[in-house]
Order: C-alpha cells, then sequence, then structure tokens
C-alpha cells in the first residue's frame, strides 16, 4: 500500500474500516462482468480500504483526509451497477454507505432518505408510513441503494409512466459534499440536480435525497405471448400510449429469450413464443382487459399475479426485465451480453424492426416501454451472442449508423456509456468541488483528456496494472 494510502487510513482508523483483502476485493467490484470487454480490463481493480461512515460529518472527514493525502475514493452503494461506475480503477478509499440508511422524513407525495437505504426498505417505509411508493425503481430493487439509483442509475420499473431519473420532476433535492480541502455541504434542486446525478460519485458525494412518490398499489403481474414480434412491440407501445390505463411495467422479450432463458416461464411458452411482461394497476385492470381484446396479433395471457395458477409462481416481473433480462440470459449462456440503445420517438417501432431484420438472431430484441418529455419510446437492452470485441464494435457502429443511439456498456467512462459528449456541467462542478480529482479517477474523460476525439475506447491511465504471477 502506498505511504500516503497508509497514512489515511490510519488518521480514518477511528472509523469502520475493512481492510480484509477478500472483503475489500469484493466491495471494490460492481456487476461490470456482464461485459466480456469490461472483464478483461477490469477484473484485477481493488481498493486499498474500505471505510463506511455512519453520518454525513463522517463523510466530511473522510473527504478531508483523503484530500490531504491525494487518495483516490471512490463512492458505493450495493454495487448493483454494471458500467463499472463503482470500481476503484487507481485504487484507494472505497467509501462505502451502508450504515447511512436512515429513512429520515415522509410527506405526502415525496421522502427524504439517506443513500445507502435499499430501495426495497424505502418503499417498505414509504408504504407503512401512507401507502406511498418510489415512482420508479431498478430491477435490483430488493438489492440496490437509493444512492447508486441517482448517482448511476438513469430509469427502471417506472419510467413507462414517470420518464427517466433526469426528466423534471423525478428527483426533487439532492444534498452533497465535496472534496476539496475544507468539505463544503451544497443542496441543489432544479437545473443544478444535473450536475451530480447519474456521475458516478465523480464529482461530489451525495448524503441526502429527496424523490417524489406516488400511490402504491398492489400491482397486478401479467404475462402476454404473442407469436408475432411486430405485434407484440406495438400491443407494448400502444398500452404506453394509454393515458386512463396505469402501468408500472412493459416490457418485450423477442423470441426465443423467455423460452431459453426463463426457466419458470418455458413451460408455458414455445420457442417461437415473443412474450410481453407487465405491471397493471389493480383498478386499470378492466381497461386493459378491454385494451387487450381489441388488440391485434392474438394475445395471450399467460399469467396473472392475481390468479395464479402455474405449479411453480414466476416471482415478481419486474425482475425478467430491464438489467435482469440479461443476469438470467449469462446464467443459461456465458457468451451472452447486451446493449443499451435509444429508439426515439416518433419512429421508435420502425427502427427496432429495422434494427431486428439486421441483427436477429445475433442481436435479440428485449425493449423497455419508457416515456421521454411525454412521448412514449422505447429502450432496447438487447441480447448480444458475444464473439469478437471487433464484432460488438461493429454491431454499435451500425446501430448508430441506422439512427439509434447507444449507451454502451462496454465502456466504463461517463461520456462513452452516454452521449459521448461531454457534459459541461458535470465538468465544471468537477473542477470547483473536486480540484484534485480524487473522486472515482478514470470515470470522466472531460477531465483526464479534454481532447480526447472518442474514435475508440478510452484507456485510463491511472488504471492499477493487473498484478502478475512470479516467472
Amino acid at each position: 500500500m502506498k505511504a500516503s494510502f497508509a497514512a489515511a487510513k490510519a488518521a480514518l482508523s477511528h472509523m469502520e474500516i475493512d481492510e480484509s483483502p477478500v472483503s475489500v476485493r469484493s466491495k471494490s467490484r460492481d456487476f461490470f462482468w456482464y461485459s466480456p470487454v469490461l472483464k478483461a480490463r477490469l477484473d484485477h481493480v481493488v481498493g486499498d480500504f474500505v471505510v463506511a461512515p455512519r453520518s454525513e460529518a463522517e463523510v466530511i472527514e473522510v473527504l478531508r483526509v483523503c484530500h490531504a493525502h491525494e487518495v483516490p475514493v471512490t463512492v458505493r452503494g450495493a454495487g448493483t451497477g454494471n458500467y463499472g461506475q463503482a470500481m476503484p480503477l487507481a485504487g484507494g478509499c472505497i467509501l462505502h454507505m451502508k450504515n447511512m440508511v436512515a429513512v429520515k422524513e415522509i410527506h405526502p407525495g415525496r421522502v427524504v432518505v439517506e443513500p445507502g437505504c435499499l430501495l426495497r426498505d424505502l418503499d417498505a417505509a414509504t408504504k407503512a408510513h401512507s401507502g406511498q411508493e418510489l415512482r420508479m425503481f431498478s430491477s435490483t430493487w430488493a438489492t440496490a441503494t437509493i444512492g447508486g439509483f441517482i448517482a448511476g442509475g438513469s430509469g427502471g420499473v417506472g419510467s413507462c409512466t414517470w420518464g427517466a431519473l433526469r426528466d423534471l420532476g423525478n428527483i426533487i433535492r439532492l444534498r452533497v459534499v465535496t472534496a476539496e480541502a475544507e468539505p463544503r455541504i451544497l443542496e441543489f434542486r432544479g437545473e443544478e440536480l444535473a450536475r451530480v446525478s447519474h456521475a458516478y460519485g465523480t464529482n461530489g458525494i451525495i448524503t441526502e435525497i429527496e424523490m417524489p412518490l406516488a400511490p402504491a398499489y398492489d400491482w397486478v403481474d401479467l404475462f402476454v405471448a404473442f407469436e408475432d414480434f411486430q405485434a407484440a412491440a406495438a400491443y407494448a407501445d400502444g398500452l404506453g400510449d394509454e393515458p386512463g390505463i396505469l402501468i408500472k411495467l412493459a416490457t418485450v422479450f423477442e423470441a426465443p429469450v423467455a423460452f431459453d432463458y426463463f426457466q419458470r416461464v418455458k413451460p408455458h411458452v414455445n420457442a417461437g413464443s415473443h412474450l410481453v411482461g407487465l405491471m397493471v394497476a389493480p383498478h386499470a385492470m378492466d381497461g386493459f382487459m378491454t385494451y387487450t381484446g381489441r388488440a391485434g396479433g392474438a394475445p395471450r395471457i399467460i399469467w396473472r399475479s392475481d390468479r395464479p395458477d402455474w405449479t411453480k409462481e414466476p416471482g415478481p416481473v419486474f425482475e425478467y426485465g430491464w438489467n435482469h433480462t440479461t443476469l438470467r440470459a449469462l446464467k443459461v449462456d456465458p457468451t451472452i451480453t447486451y446493449l443499451q440503445v435509444r429508439y426515439g420517438h416518433p419512429d421508435h417501432l420502425a427502427k427496432v424492426m429495422a434494427i431486428r431484420e439486421k441483427f436477429s438472431p445475433e442481436v435479440l430484441q428485449h425493449l423497455e416501454v419508457m416515456k421521454e418529455s411525454g412521448k412514449t419510446m422505447m429502450a432496447g437492452l438487447s441480447l448480444v451472442k458475444f464473439t469478437t470485441e471487433a464484432r460488438l464494435d461493429e454491431i454499435v457502429r451500425i446501430h448508430e449508423d441506422m439512427g439509434c443511439m447507444v449507451f454502451n456498456p462496454h465502456r466504463y467512462t461517463l461520456e462513452e456509456g452516454g452521449r459521448q459528449t461531454v457534459d459541461d456541467r458535470q465538468l465544471r462542478f468537477k473542477q470547483e468541488a473536486d480540484p484534485k480529482g480524487i473522486l472515482n479517477p478514470g470515470k470522466m474523460i472531460a477531465w483526464d483528456d479534454p481532447a480526447w476525439g472518442y474514435d475508440r475506447m478510452y484507456a485510463y491511465q491511472g488504471l492499477q496494472a493487473p498484478v502478475r504471477a512470479a516467472e
């Protein structure tokens, strides 16, 4: 361990410190291994020690000490992200938020919470208090934290109604600590939220979050089978446009995804079945059934959670969608990886069909209905049969040439995993709030190399070298 790292750890020794090699390695990892590209480059990455603050005051102390000793600080929640967001590329201190879990205030339509609170526990608290729940959450609801969702996520279950996290009103307020010689506490609302939301903790540490809530429902989970993919996609898309049918999830799985990868669904479909997974509010079921009766493509409702009739129930339908689809596929076929694609309104269905025509079955469609500026569109979390990096890059390029934006999950930087442009708001705030660049180094290209041309994968110069066995 570098002398400066050891000095910082000693100065923080009165806090909860973890330096067990096995534990530190575990807490240095997230779900980066979804990507064979990232796994090849980041599998060796490990922090030097873990500190788990119990309060905002302790967060401030950690940042003050690490700033003084120039020790990298990588914040993490549960580590359920899959771009390498929470991996300490340069080693140093892992700031684990597991102890900051308090649900501080619950009001009509909003909640104030610390970042380490699990999404599951936050929903349980708001439901028990006043019959409310989060508008949206990641498919890793049972294990992910609200802070990780804000800092690393972009949308999820609920986005078919409420849009993405970045959309106006989906985050109310963030309280943030800077990484300066004397850290400051700042509070952001409105336009200022974009400085630190989905910034991977590269320019400030979130210590308190205020989020909007919606009425909680005993959602009805459904699977609807189709024998025609275009009909399945049109059905889900049209449901997203129905203003009176309240839904929280509308997911489309191209055949044979359900048959090959969803073990409890497999007995109820065939290899040619395209599947739509849904969450519908109970009071909207009459409208939903009418919509389904009018739909083309002969939809078949094969599962309703309010009328269970399977020997083995499938569990929550949302745990088949979003990033869980890739996880389920990987458990069956380790050569599978994925892409994240934006199919923008109004020609999203046409783009989906063109991409499917070009790539299926090498790339299988997995679509999530979303709202964007109030319009229905689709996010693709496509399953890809991985062969080589060169072919994967070619698939990405062809998507882009066909007018489909790819948020590349095979890159670990903000820019490459996003819109491949500099977010000036986040860069300017990092320049102000993290002058030594100690926060999650290697994740913001604009800070490291402002002249970078995005003509190849960015390689952070400070990335730890792999440890090689002695010859």
